[in-house]
C-alpha cells in the first residue's frame, strides 16, 4: 500500500540528500561499533544453497539462485546475514562482549515494493557473543536502548547540519511483548497495532515474535533457526509524515541448542539439524549470540524525513509507481 503525504515536498534537494545520506551512514555505524563494541567485516552477498545459511527471513520467500560454471551446486543471494554472521565470529575467534558488523546487500524478490519496502534490501547486520547469563531479555533491552540512542545521536547529528531537517525522536524505548499487545487491541489487526502503540509512545521495542499467540496466530513470521522467540523483537519509531510505525530494525538473542530444537519442530523441520551450521549450535561449537539488522536505506529516510525509500536508495519500480510518485511530488533515484 502507497502512501502519499498532502503537499509534500522533499525537505533537501537530490544533491544535498546524496550527502545527507553519507552523513547518517557514517555516523551511525560509528555510534553503532562503539556502543556495542563492534568490528567492522566483510560479508558474501552470495552462498551456497547446500551450506543452509541462508537466511529465511519469515519462511516462504523465495531466494534469488543460479548455477555456477566452474563450480559444482547452486548458490543463492543472500536475503541477509543472520546465521553467516555467527560463523563468522566463530572463525575470527571473538569472545564475550565482542562482535561485528558489516554492510549487508540482499535481494528480496518477494517483498511488496512500495513507501517501505523495495527488493533490493541495505542494512547493517550485527552480531555480538554472549554468555549464558546473558540470555535473557533485560540485557536485550539493554542492547535496544543503546541502539537507540546510536540513532538519537545521529539524528542530532544531522540536524546540525541541516538545520531544515526536524525530525524528533523519543530516547525513552517502550517495551511491550506481542501477547501483551493483542490482549491491548484485539480487535485489530498485528500491523494497526504496532501503529497504535508507536503513535501513543513513539519508541517501540516489540518482543517475541514468531511463536503463536493466546489467539493460535502469529503476530508475524520469523525463520526458526536464527531468533529465539522468546528473546527477539522490532525497534519501531512513529512516522509522522507517513502515519504509521516504522520499522528500523529486527533483531534479538539467537538461539541455542534447546530452542533451536524446539522452533524446528515447531515449523516441522527438523531435517535442518542436518546441515553443518546447525549441528555447530545443537553441539555448542558457535558461541550464543545476539544480533540483528539495521536498515540503512530505512534510517535515512527516516531521519532525512523522506516519504518513500525510493528517494533515497536506487532500486526498481514499476512504471505506474513512478508516474505515481511523480505526481506527488515525489522523486525517485
Amino acid at each position: 500500500m502507497n502512501i502519499y503525504p498532502v503537499n509534500y515536498k522533499s525537505s533537501l534537494t537530490q544533491r544535498d540528500t546524496q550527502r545527507a545520506i553519507k552523513v547518517v551512514k557514517d555516523t551511525f555505524q560509528k555510534k553503532l561499533a562503539h556502543a556495542l563494541h563492534l568490528d567492522r567485516v566483510t560479508a558474501p552477498i552470495m552462498v551456497t544453497k547446500a551450506s543452509g545459511i541462508n537466511d529465511d527471513l519469515n519462511g516462504v520467500e523465495r531466494k534469488v539462485h543460479f548455477t555456477m560454471m566452474n563450480i559444482d551446486g547452486e548458490a543463492e543471494v543472500v536475503q541477509s546475514l543472520a546465521k553467516w554472521k555467527r560463523q563468522a565470529l566463530y572463525r575470527y575467534g571473538y569472545g564475550a562482549g565482542e562482535g561485528i558488523y558489516t554492510d549487508m546487500n540482499a535481494i528480496r524478490r518477494d517483498d511488496d515494493t512500495d513507501n517501505l519496502h523495495s527488493l533490493f534490501v541495505d542494512q547493517w547486520d550485527w552480531c555480538r557473543v554472549i554468555t549464558r547469563e546473558e540470555r535473557n531479555a533485560e540485557f536485550l533491552k539493554d542492547i535496544v536502548r543503546k541502539i537507540v540512542k546510536a540513532i538519537s545521536d545521529t539524528n542530532e547529528a544531522v540536524k546540525e547540519k541541516y538545520p531544515v531537517l526536524d525530525f524528533e525522536m523519543n530516547e525513552d524505548v517502550f517495551f511491550i511483548t506481542t501477547q501483551e499487545l493483542e490482549d491491548m487491541y484485539p480487535d485489530l489487526t498485528p500491523k494497526e497495532r504496532e501503529n497504535a502503540i508507536t503513535k501513543e509512545h513513539g519508541t517501540v521495542f516489540l518482543m517475541q515474535i514468531g511463536g503463536k499467540m493466546k489467539s493460535g496466530k502469529k503476530h508475524d513470521g520469523r525463520a526458526p533457526d536464527y531468533d529465539d522467540w522468546s528473546l527477539n523483537g522490532d525497534i519501531l519509531f512513529w512516522n509522522e509524515l507517513l502515519g504509521c510505525a516504522f520499522e528500523i530494525s529486527s533483531m534479538g538473542i539467537r538461539v541455542d541448542s534447546e530452542s533451536l530444537h524446539t522452533q524446528l519442530e515447531e515449523e516441522d523441520c527438523l531435517e535442518r539439524e542436518n546441515f553443518k551450521f546447525h549441528k555447530g549450535i545443537l553441539d555448542g561449537t558457535l558461541p550464543l549470540t545476539i544480533g540483528g539488522g539495521i536498515g540503512q536505506s530505512r534510517l535515512c529516510m527516516l531521519l532525512l524525513q523522506k516519504a518513500h525509500i525510493g528517494e533515497v536508495q536506487c532500486a526498481i519500480w514499476s512504471d505506474e509507481m513512478r508516474e505515481e510518485c511523480k505526481e506527488h511530488n515525489i522523486i525517485l533515484l
